[in-house]
């Protein structure tokens, strides 16, 4: 019997050898497929929240040649803020720009304690990177599975009526002005101790009720939000500077430690970037905002600073220990005193 020799491959091997070099040919020239992340956010297309996130979107796939993109579902697509939030901490969701949701972790309440910044300088060392608020919604956010990847400053939060305002700059003042608050608890105790009659309603039914008279006005937002969502039921605005409202850009943390080395240090430098460009850009839009606003028909009361300074001493006095005991003060009061230095 002919024998093939050791130092020859056989035909059948060489037909394999030729087979798997094809396979490895045909497999080198598919072009790898990009990774795409599903983003989600609160605002309506074409809005500056939609459009900042449009050009993050366009950074990455600068910065990786196309092989990182973001898939933008804006106006609540995939679910209320506080839904997204917990499908993200499951990975059903891999991104979002949005409040935090207190739902979650009570905790969270932290980042919306009224008149914990007074100005935008105070709220940058408060809010900001390396911050002491900051770093505690990154470490509560840390144990939902989630990675914090940037702050989003939106602004200053007032009070937005369907009439007319009362003793506005008084907190001391009874006013009998119902408002719908968000079911949270700060800004129901915020509302009750400056005056007015707080009305928990979910957000959905909060534009109706003012529609219909069942509340005077809303508490909770701010000019870019009431603009958005309520100008036509808005007659008069009030800037307060109730809350500082932060938003924040997050993944779930398995999604990110998925992506290769280039595309995680890719979407963490435009993330920085991200954030810088909108703690310079912040300031510049309550103000246009609050003038869309007035060119919608609303009246602004302004607040001398004499005012602001009354009601976040009353706020501070009244509405902070209760605040911080439902969050534990043994937690929040470093964090606070930390913020406040």
């Amino acid at each position: 019997m002919f024998k093939t020799s050791k130092f020859a491959p056989s035909k059948t091997l060489k037909k394999y050898s030729v087979l798997a070099s094809l396979i490895a040919a045909a497999v080198t020239a598919i072009p790898a497929q990009a990774t795409t992340l599903k983003i989600s956010h609160v605002r309506p297309q074409g809005t500056v929240v939609d459009n900042d996130i449009k050009q993050l979107s366009e950074a990455l796939k600068t910065s990786t040649d196309g092989d990182l993109k973001l898939r933008v579902y804006a106006a609540n697509a995939l679910g209320d803020y506080t839904l997204v939030q917990e499908r993200i901490s499951v990975g059903a969701i891999d991104m979002a720009l949005q409040p935090a949701s207190t739902s979650t972790d009570r905790r969270m309440q932290i980042g919306l304690l009224p008149f914990l910044a007074n100005d935008w300088e105070e709220a940058q060392n408060v809010y900001g990177s390396g911050a002491p608020v900051r770093e505690a919604m990154e470490e509560l956010f840390e144990k939902q599975d989630i990675t914090l990847l940037a702050a989003y400053p939106v602004y200053f939060g007032g009070i937005s009526l369907n009439r007319e305002a009362v003793d506005a700059g008084n907190p001391d003042s009874a006013k009998g002005i119902k408002l719908r608050v968000p079911p949270i608890k700060s800004f129901q105790l915020l509302a009750d101790n400056v005056g007015y009659i707080g009305s928990p309603l979910p957000f959905s039914e909060a534009f109706t009720a003012v529609q219909t008279g069942v509340v005077d006005g809303v508490i909770g937002s701010g000019a870019e939000g009431y603009y958005a969502s309520f100008r036509d039921v808005t007659k008069t605005y009030i800037p307060l500077n109730t809350h500082f409202e932060i938003w924040y850009l997050m993944i779930n943390s398995e999604r990110l430690d998925d992506l290769d080395e280039n595309e995680q240090q890719a979407l963490k430098a435009a993330a920085q970037q991200f954030e810088s460009r909108r703690w310079q850009a912040a300031q510049v839009d309550q103000k246009e905002n609050e003038q869309r606003l007035v060119e919608a028909g609303a009246t602004i009361v302004e607040m001398t600073p004499a005012q602001l300074r009354k009601t976040a001493d009353k706020v501070r006095a009244t509405v902070w220990p209760q605040i911080i005991e439902d969050i534990g003060s043994d937690w929040s009061q470093p964090i606070i005193d930390k913020a406040l230095n």
